[in-house]
């Protein structure tokens, strides 16, 4: 059995249970087994990234994001377009401006905020990672089909839905 494997290989969310009801087993919890597929995709894009450029996951986020945008954008955007909260966003953009990879401008209707932008060193890298981390999506995806890969985040947007019904989306992480 790997580290990731439950048990029961057929029924991977089925409970175990006592003649008193369900027992909590970590490995059978699914908020525990999306954490850990979440780690793993993670883990797969972050190598390529972080061999190729030293980055951490925050900073190659904050560039996808700023890489996608035509226009700077300040980091409050940045906050809300990712699913990271302010601090980890603030540091990210402060080592990808130490390297090079930012620039920072002031907000021409709001002087007391500044608009980021990828430097053109930042877009050299950008563009270059970009190819390499489309394929490994492309491995992660081979053999799924098109119905298959929909289907998987259909549910997965139903799960959110759920989450946000009951405000619970923003709490915890399994």
């Amino acid at each position: 059995m790997t580290r990731h494997e439950n048990a029961d290989t057929k029924n991977p969310i089925k409970k175990p249970e006592t003649e008193n009801g369900p027992v909590f087993d970590l490995q059978a919890f699914f908020p525990y087994q999306v954490r850990v597929f979440y780690s793993d995709v993670t883990n797969a894009l972050s190598a390529v990234y972080q061999r190729d450029y030293g980055m951490m996951p925050a900073e190659w986020r904050t560039m996808a994001i700023l890489g996608a945008s035509g226009t700077g954008l300040q980091a409050t955007e940045i906050v809300s377009r990712s699913s990271m909260d302010k601090v980890v966003v603030s540091r990210a953009v402060k080592r990808m401006e130490e390297r090079g990879y930012l620039k920072r401008s002031t907000h021409l209707e709001d002087g007391r905020s500044f608009l980021l932008q990828l430097s053109d060193e930042g877009r050299a890298v950008y563009e270059d990672l970009g190819p390499k981390l489309l394929a490994v999506e492309r491995r992660m995806l081979s053999g799924l089909s098109e119905d298959d890969i929909y289907g998987f985040l259909a549910i997965a947007q139903r799960i959110r839905d759920n989450l946000s019904d009951t405000g619970e989306a923003q709490n915890g992480n399994g």
